[in-house]
């Protein structure tokens, strides 16, 4: 039997007569694959950095880019299906829902948030190709963030991006601003409208809570509560008398200088049956994920959530049974809409948490970057509560990834004949064509 090759270890600054005969090239073919690299005669080395962080989505893929203060942000989009109308004004709707300056309880800043499709797209169709989004920043202020340039703001990235990069952008907290989001929104607000094309999905956010303001689950019904109702006050709470509480709220520390938290509902109506894949990949984990990577989140529940913990078994299942059309569903639907990690066609819904906003007015005790103890009192225009405009974000990250699963379920489980007798087109819900005639 062959012995194994030596191993060879060469410690760092060593000299060049301490490499193993053969030198690198030794050293390479006794490595892991996962660590080879050729060097010499070999074919050359290939070096890849992958932007690690700013890619979401595997099957349609959003790629963000851009910073607060910078020359603009934007978005690529990946993967987007062939031949579905797009112009400016499908994303611009829910960019306005999300733009600063909207109403007294945003921040002040004030921009428009005009977006620009560069590529992707011919004659009002998506041609399958990279679709890239564009908004430029046009109210920046880069004199407000002086004394963050010193000293770390409490409980906000300064720190955390000094202690990985060594290196950050200052003004406006550079790419840890919510003005990344834009770029988010404007994919979803195209993923939004594939489901709703494809299968008829609705997908709908609400302020549910604003610090101490909590509104009732019974308040809203979710299988009919609507986008105009919503919309229908600044708060974007779709009950006016909880409305005004959280306002008045808002309104209270804004004029302090401080802020407070709370509480955005995500529903998703007419969700395809069997989204979602077992294990590492369910389809709660993957809205989990999508909901605390937006900024200021902290926390995530879906279905009966933590309150689940407080009931038994028989009072927390959902009982089967089978409708007047022939299909089976639950009775109640403290599940969420989720079973075993797949969509099972009830409702999902879902609830995030965000924490109070982390720049404020107040003097606060931090450190200098050169480690002094100070006090900071910043600068700059922040939200007194980001739950308001959160809300479109938070159905934005559910849009993609409801969309990028039923793309996945369709390239998995729709490529050969279904089983009839247990599954279901995902586009059945929607009897409508998808395009215009002559192209469908």
């Amino acid at each position: 039997m062959a012995s194994a090759p030596a191993s060879h270890q060469v410690a760092a600054g060593a000299p060049w007569s301490s490499l193993p005969r053969g030198g690198f090239r030794a050293l390479t073919d006794s490595a892991p694959a996962s660590v080879r690299f050729s060097v010499g005669r070999r074919r050359a080395a290939r070096l890849e950095v992958k932007a690690a962080g700013n890619i979401f989505g595997d099957y349609f893929q959003v790629a963000t880019y851009g910073e607060s203060h910078g020359g603009g942000v934007g978005c690529v989009i990946s993967g987007c299906p062939p031949r579905i109308p797009l112009t400016e004004e499908d994303m611009q709707a829910d960019l306005d829902r999300r733009r600063p300056g909207q109403s007294r309880i945003t921040t002040p800043r004030k921009e428009t948030d005009t977006c620009k499709i560069l590529s992707g797209t011919y004659e009002g169709l998506t041609t399958g190709t990279p679709i890239h989004v564009f908004v430029p920043n046009t109210d920046q202020r880069g004199g407000d963030y002086t004394e963050m340039a010193k000293a770390y703001r409490p409980s906000h990235a300064d720190l955390t991006y000094d202690l990985k990069y060594g290196v950050r952008s200052v003004q406006g907290g550079g790419r840890s601003s919510a003005r990344e989001t834009i770029g988010r929104v404007a994919a979803g607000a195209l993923a939004k409208k594939i489901l709703k094309l494809k299968s008829g999905v609705e997908i709908l956010a609400f302020v549910s809570k604003v610090h101490q303001v909590v509104l009732p689950d019974d308040a809203v019904d979710y299988e009919t509560v609507t986008l105009d109702q919503i919309e229908s006050n600044i708060c974007r709470c779709p009950d006016p008398e909880y409305a005004e509480k959280m306002i008045a709220a808002i309104d209270k520390v804004r004029t302090d200088g401080n802020s407070i938290g709370g509480v955005v509902t995500c529903i998703a109506r007419n969700v395809p049956r069997g989204l979602g894949t077992p294990v590492f990949d369910k389809l709660e984990a993957l809205l989990a994920k999508a909901m605390l990577s937006l900024p200021a989140s902290k926390g995530f529940e879906i279905g009966s959530g933590f309150a689940g913990t407080d009931l038994t078994g028989s009072e927390h299942n959902d009982e089967f049974y089978m409708d007047e059309a022939g299909n089976v569903r639950t009775r109640t639907n403290r599940s969420g809409g989720v079973q075993g990690g797949i969509s099972n066609g009830e409702t999902i819904y879902f609830k995030v948490a965000f924490k109070p906003t982390a720049t404020i007015g107040k003097k606060q005790n931090t450190v200098t970057r050169d480690h002094q103890d100070i006090e900071l009192r910043t600068r700059g225009r922040h939200d007194p509560c980001v739950v308001p405009r959160a809300v479109p974000m938070v159905e934005t990250m559910a849009a993609l990834v409801l969309m990028d699963q039923l793309m996945a379920h369709s390239a998995q489980c729709e490529m050969f004949p279904l089983n009839i007798a247990l599954q279901e087109p995902v586009g059945s819900a929607n009897s409508t064509p998808v395009l215009a005639p002559d192209l469908a």
